[in-house]
């Protein structure tokens, strides 16, 4: 009857520890390589689309159109940019934590920066959309403040690395393809 529950108890351990390794293995994140190639395969078209679209912004502010085209553009423009900010946060926080020192704190910030620009956005689109179009002067005077107030919330919204150092995800950034 020993050895029944010795063997038993011995059975059982192996199976605990295969059940703790398979789980220790399933919930580890990407290595830096991996996670690194993700966020750049997210941040790259979000960074194109923020880039045309603030080239857009700027022409439809030196462009000859009336109050009411200028807001509608504008509207359309901020809007895609809080998508555009949207989707790429989603990416990231779908691309996991990085299996690196501090890795919650880093993905964690690259989201939270890209919800804090997704939002700053989100603010500008409203209240551009916010501004009447019966007096051109007063309506230009609103998106220029709305425009000053969206780039120093953007600025706000920077990531800030200097508790996220990570050896391992400078050089993943360096070297994956994604990111070149």
């Amino acid at each position: 009857m020993r050895t029944c529950r010795a063997a038993a108890a011995g059975k059982f351990t192996v199976v605990l520890a295969t059940l703790m390794l398979v789980a220790a293995c399933g919930s580890s994140g990407p290595s830096p390589r991996a996670w690194a190639a993700s966020v750049c395969s997210a941040l790259t078209p979000w960074r194109a689309e923020i880039s045309k679209l603030t080239n857009s912004t700027d022409q439809q502010m030196t462009a000859q159109t009336t109050p009411a085209q200028a807001k509608e553009n504008l509207v359309r423009l901020f809007g895609g940019a809080e998508q555009a900010s949207e989707t790429a946060r989603r990416k990231v926080e779908q691309a996991g934590v990085p299996e690196v020192e501090h890795g919650e704190e880093v993905s964690a910030g690259f989201r939270a920066s890209l919800a804090s620009m997704r939002d700053a956005y989100g603010r500008a689109r409203t209240t551009i959309d916010g501004l009447g179009t019966g007096e051109a002067s007063a309506f230009y005077d609103g998106v220029r403040d709305a425009v000053e107030t969206l780039q120093q919330e953007y600025d706000a919204s920077a990531l800030d690395t200097s508790r996220l150092d990570s050896e391992e995800l400078k050089r993943a950034f360096d070297e994956v393809p994604e990111c070149r």
